[in-house]
């Protein structure tokens, strides 16, 4: 590898970086600690290196120079070898003898092998900052081989409140009293409802075609290309298909049986296999059956896409089904738990409840809308049989625009809209 291009790369960041616009993200690194970020691809992993960056040059703590930023995304480093990852270094010493650097290793995962040069970096003292799109890197053999000198973060595109702060929209206190502030506020729900949390679609002119062509580089690119799928239609119609299901449990037999409807043919290792590489780009997640089995619990799931932007790639008058998933994904953010594998549950047994968090005590209903007395009589009754079966739990109902208190039978329930839900900091 030519260290005249490596030097090119890490000055041309020095340069570019600390002039990026940023909206902050609410995310608090140690100075000394080294982080391992990872996500969906695009969903601000970047952007939060860039922030550390800026926030350490504003401080007057380090100067551009002290910037190691490599990004392995870079085509003139696509023939890198873990072996000569050490060149980088190399290449910054020559730069700058003597100094010791920050460093920012953004998509590493591109290059097999990188762990072990983590952790000699981590070893030798540096503050190392990782990014990547697989959760693998988040497993329990890196882990092993990282010698826990690194913290993980899992991080998310953007929530709805970050969402408004990009926007300059701050609600301040008791903003759901103002009407002109609450117009404001449900207006550009409208566009995150259905347009996503992926922040570089949101200065897009065509913010489809933005989403669609960063759907098509996980698939094929984070996915087929990486796993070296034999069969890319028989995985682009299961990924299809687990979008067009998004609200429904679906069983491996039963993907298997879709698939097998097309005229095609995939064995359940390999369908596995399949929702595994879906499940390590973030692209899906799925969430079982609290009263399952474990071994059902494994192979029955609901599958939830990771940005409702994504999701709408697939629908036509998908309103239920994006309201349920944007609300998989809040719960998604608000509980998830990188060392506690389930955190997040439907209930299906003699009644069914959409959500449950066991360590908030949290059972959810999700429906558009309560008008028809039906839908009323399934939503309401179902989450009062429930919580009657697990005292201690809070009930909630999460609409579209729809808000009130029941109380019935003893217990309060909560409706309320999901734009005003997004914005609370509890429940």
């Amino acid at each position: 590898m030519d260290k005249q291009i490596i030097k090119n790369i890490i000055i041309e960041k020095q340069v570019a970086i600390p002039n990026y616009k940023l909206i902050h993200r609410d995310f608090l690194f140690g100075d000394k600690s080294n982080y391992i970020l990872v996500g969906l691809r695009r969903a601000g992993k970047s952007y939060l290196l860039y922030q550390d960056i800026q926030t350490r040059l504003q401080k007057g703590e380090q100067s551009a120079q002290d910037i190691l930023y490599i990004n392995f995304e870079d085509e003139r480093l696509s023939s890198l070898k873990a072996e000569e990852l050490g060149i980088i270094l190399d290449s910054y010493m020559e730069l700058y003898p003597g100094k010791q650097p920050l460093i920012y290793l953004d998509e590493i995962q591109n290059v097999e092998g990188w762990e072990k040069f983590a952790r000699r970096l981590a070893d030798s003292q540096y503050r190392v900052m990782i990014t990547g799109s697989n959760a693998k890197m988040l497993g329990k053999e890196m882990y092993s081989t990282l010698g826990g000198r690194y913290i993980p973060k899992e991080i998310f595109p953007f929530s709805f409140a970050e969402y408004l702060t990009y926007h300059q929209v701050e609600p301040g206190e008791n903003w759901e009293y103002n009407q002109q502030i609450k117009s404001i506020v449900s207006n550009y729900f409208d566009s995150y409802f259905y347009e996503g949390g992926i922040a570089e679609s949101f200065e897009q002119p065509d913010k489809r075609e933005y989403l669609n062509a960063l759907y098509q580089k996980i698939l094929i690119g984070d996915i087929v290309e990486r796993n070296s799928i034999r069969n890319p239609r028989v995985f682009r119609f299961l990924a299809k298909k687990l979008a067009d299901s998004v609200m429904q449990p679906s069983s491996l037999t039963r993907l298997q049986h879709m698939v097998k409807s097309t005229g095609d043919a995939v064995s359940l290792p390999a369908l596995k296999d399949y929702l595994e590489y879906m499940q390590d780009a973030y692209l899906f997640f799925p969430i079982p059956n609290l009263v399952s089995p474990m071994t059902e619990q494994a192979t029955l799931q609901k599958r939830y896409i990771a940005d409702n932007g994504i999701l709408n790639l697939f629908l036509f008058q998908g309103e239920t089904k994006l309201l349920e998933n944007m609300v998989a994904i809040e719960l998604n953010r608000r509980f998830r738990n990188t060392t506690e594998e389930t955190f997040l549950y439907y209930f299906n047994k003699n009644i069914e409840i959409d959500f449950c968090v066991p360590s908030a005590q949290l059972a959810i209903q999700v429906s558009y809308n309560l008008n028809d007395e039906a839908t009323y009589e399934r939503e309401v009754g179902g989450l009062i049989k429930f919580l009657k079966a697990f005292p201690g739990y809070q009930g909630y109902i999460i609409t579209r625009d729809y808000e009130t208190q029941i109380e019935t039978d003893g217990y309060k329930i909560e409706v309320i809209p999901i734009w005003k839900w997004l914005l609370k900091k509890h429940i």
